[in-house]
């Protein structure tokens, strides 16, 4: 019993001696809780960089996601619907019936039916700074060849860019802006079956050009276009010399002498828009002629809506060099005007009168006046969908043309 008892206490002395040797001193505890702060920064740079990764692929992934809704990637089946998202179609036409009795002895009356026009419009948003217009015309249903063949037109093609939120650019081929109808003339947004005879024959109606033009907004309600581009080009060899010949509608146009427009359009007013335009061409006849005959244009116009009631007026004249009077007496001064008042008698009726004088060869002093009075309706089967009738009275210079009759019409746009 002695000899066991004093082994089990030599046991727990020797016990007690390694353990106390195996404590680790102050130092050591210090090293070794410097090692362990050190493991713990490693493992959070670890769990840190864990989770970078996961959001850096996160983002990739929604990124991959909204290129696919877009249709950015190739081959998803989705690029179409990007494409489509980006681009505009639309259109417009319009189809003539005109019953017109010439007055004149021995005249040809008009009775015709005439799909006038059918016009297709593409518009493309490259960003949102940047974008393109463009629009196609049929006129008279068919194109074959020969005098009273139709002709297939490219009236606008042109790329816009916004210089910032109240300036933009364009360069391509235009609508000049002129008037009310040349750059907005949709069968449903005017009364009247044929487009008046004041920006038809002064204007000329629909009339475009090649070039440059800076446009945007001075003020709140003051708007400007400034534009740069080709000019009028009338035919000295076939004795031209009204001005709506002289449109070369940018086919391999004679570009020797340009022409430079302004417009100023105030809209600060509800339902009132007054217009303003100033044209210089250098020469009408593009250097063919013996001397530059420079012309300038005058314009002015008004649009009012209140309520039911709206009125339009408009009033532009040429001022042209005296030597064009070789060509015609009279023709260095072409003007005209027109007051047309309308009543909307419901949403999908209006009335209309318009009163229009124009000639051509105003600086003759001679009898060469135009007078002609319209009055009918339209009605908007839809918005954009109108059935139009009026009926034309119309004064011609002795030994002219004199139409009167009844013109139905059917329009639309979209």
């Amino acid at each position: 019993m002695k000899k066991s008892t004093a082994g089990l206490v030599l046991g727990l002395c020797t016990t007690a001696t390694v353990a106390v040797a195996e404590t680790p001193s102050a130092e050591e505890m210090w090293v070794i809780i410097q090692q362990q702060q050190a493991e713990i920064a490693r493992l959070k740079q670890q769990v840190a960089a864990a989770d970078e990764e996961i959001r850096e692929t996160s983002v990739k992934v929604e990124a991959a996601a909204d290129l696919l809704e877009e249709g950015a990637i190739a081959g998803s089946g989705s690029a179409a619907s990007s494409w489509s998202e980006n681009t505009q179609l639309g259109g417009y036409g319009e189809l003539h019936y005109n019953n017109l009795e010439d007055d004149k002895a021995g005249g040809e009356d008009i009775d015709e039916l005439d799909f006038h026009r059918f016009v297709f419009y593409l518009g493309h948003q490259f960003s949102e700074s940047t974008r393109l217009f463009a629009e196609v015309e049929l006129e008279h249903s068919l194109v074959e060849g020969g005098e009273d063949s139709g002709e297939v037109e490219l009236e606008q093609a042109y790329i816009e860019h916004d210089l910032n939120s109240a300036h933009r650019l364009k360069a391509g081929l235009f609508l000049i802006p002129v008037g009310i109808l040349n750059q907005t003339h949709e069968p449903d947004t005017f009364y009247g079956v044929e487009r008046n005879p004041v920006e038809n024959k002064i204007i000329p109606t629909t009339w475009w050009e090649g070039g440059l033009a800076l446009g945007g907004e001075l003020a709140p309600g003051w708007n400007y276009e400034v534009a740069f581009t080709s000019g009028l080009g009338l035919d000295s060899a076939e004795g031209e010399w009204k001005i709506r010949d002289g449109r070369q509608k940018v086919a391999e146009a004679d570009a020797s002498d340009p022409a430079y427009t302004f417009n100023l359009e105030y809209t600060g007013i509800a339902g009132l828009q007054l217009g303003l335009t100033l044209q210089y061409q250098q020469d009408l006849y593009q250097g063919a002629h013996t001397a530059d005959v420079d012309a300038m244009l005058y314009e002015a116009d008004l649009s009012y809506q209140n309520g039911p009631f709206g009125l339009r007026a408009l009033a532009a004249s040429w001022d042209i060099e005296d030597a064009i009077s070789a060509f015609k007496a009279g023709a260095d001064r072409q003007e005209g005007w027109y007051v047309e008042p309308s009543w909307r008698v419901a949403r999908e009726l209006g009335i209309f009168t318009r009163y229009s004088e124009w000639d051509n060869q105003a600086g003759g002093g001679g009898d060469t006046q135009y007078a002609q009075w319209n009055l009918g309706f339209n009605y908007w089967l839809e918005e954009r969908v109108v059935f139009k009738v009026d009926y034309q009275l119309q004064d011609s210079p002795d030994g002219k043309s004199e139409y009167d009759g009844l013109n139905l019409g059917v329009g639309w746009s979209f």
